[in-house]
């Protein structure tokens, strides 16, 4: 089971709006090349984003990119809703009824159970907490320096 590119990336996109919250845009230039994101697909990205009212474009000489909310009041979750929809694993986790064995499948429980706790880690992360993991991961006391 993998996460796809889109929910990756917008995710670290995100978070690059994250850090310049609430003083300053950014543009998908500068994002595409701080992630290493393909600027074509970030714009795709981008618009499925803008869309939802996660980000707002700004327009003029200092336009770009800005957080639609505070970091604060965006989770994970909504990210990867917007991008990919339902986190769930398999269909009859959404979807009451899709499958005949729903009733006596001995794994639904356990698929049911695996969604939940992924939708817990996305909804109780939010971009502001993913922003200071971010400062904390490129602040110069975690560098070590060897002679």
């Amino acid at each position: 089971m993998q996460l796809c590119t889109r929910a990756r990336y917008g995710a670290r996109a995100l978070v690059e709006f994250a850090l310049a919250h609430p003083d300053n845009t950014v543009s998908l230039k500068e994002v595409a090349k701080t992630q290493r994101i393909s600027p074509k697909y970030l714009e795709q990205i981008m618009r499925a984003l803008k869309a939802s009212g996660l980000v707002k474009a700004v327009r003029g000489m200092h336009g770009g990119y800005v957080l639609g909310r505070p970091p604060s009041k965006i989770t994970l979750g909504e990210v990867f809703r917007v991008l990919e929809g339902s986190p769930a694993l398999v269909d009859c986790v959404e979807h009451t009824g899709v499958c005949p064995m729903e009733e006596i499948c001995p794994t639904r429980d356990t698929w049911v159970e695996m969604t939940k706790a992924i939708m817990t880690v996305l909804e109780g992360t939010t971009l502001q907490d993913l922003a200071e993991r971010k400062r904390r991961k490129g602040s110069p006391s975690t560098l070590i320096y060897h002679i």
